[in-house]
């Protein structure tokens, strides 16, 4: 007999689900644009989607679901676009534990991207470093994380179709996207 933990809600992952459905339905009746990639904005890095052509702007009240970001500096769109021929869906403003949002709601548009074909998240954010060289405005590379949250992003059910229940977290981030990033980097100085 399988048990259930106590103060879990088993049909929330469902519900989750659902939602994410909803909001992709949405989605896909307003656009016919079909991004691979997917551009998560922070803290001041919003207007980095100049370089794409828009196509499609939804301010996030108006998706079904989603939740509305309270931080000043992040406008709150949902961008589709198009950079020298490849499809680019881009947050202009994220979510945060902070602002009093969930794990699974802070996690929500990453699904609807992962629903609408994105497989590639380049995310962006500021933060800060113990490096006494680095200096504000630097460009850093994110090779690696400790959750120290306190909430696991794995509590609940597992959704199959997002992947595997227990991730390799040896390499949380693509080492070949990191090689491109830093070289581009360099590139531009």
């Amino acid at each position: 007999m399988l048990h259930k933990p106590r103060g879990y809600q088993w049909g929330a992952m469902k519900s989750f689900k659902d939602k994410v459905s909803e909001s992709v339905s949405f989605i896909q009746r307003h656009t016919h644009t079909f991004p691979k990639v997917g551009l998560l904005t922070g803290t001041g890095l919003g207007e980095s989607v100049a370089f794409f052509e828009t196509v499609k702007t939804f301010w996030y009240h108006e998706i079904p679901h989603f939740p509305i970001s309270t931080v000043e500096s992040h406008p709150g769109r949902l961008l589709f676009g198009n950079a020298q021929g490849l499809d680019i869906i881009a947050m202009q403003g994220r979510f945060h534990l902070y602002e009093g949002y969930t794990p699974l709601e802070v996690t929500f548009p990453v699904r609807v991207m992962q629903e609408l074909g994105v497989k590639i998240l380049i995310l962006s954010n500021a933060a800060g470093g113990l490096n006494p060289k680095f200096q504000a405005g630097d460009i850093m590379l994110i090779t690696d994380h400790i959750n120290l949250t306190g909430s696991n992003p794995l509590i609940g059910p597992n959704e199959k179709t997002w992947g595997v229940r227990f991730p390799d977290m040896s390499q949380a981030y693509n080492n070949n996207l990191l090689i491109i990033a830093e070289s581009i980097g360099r590139e531009i100085g």
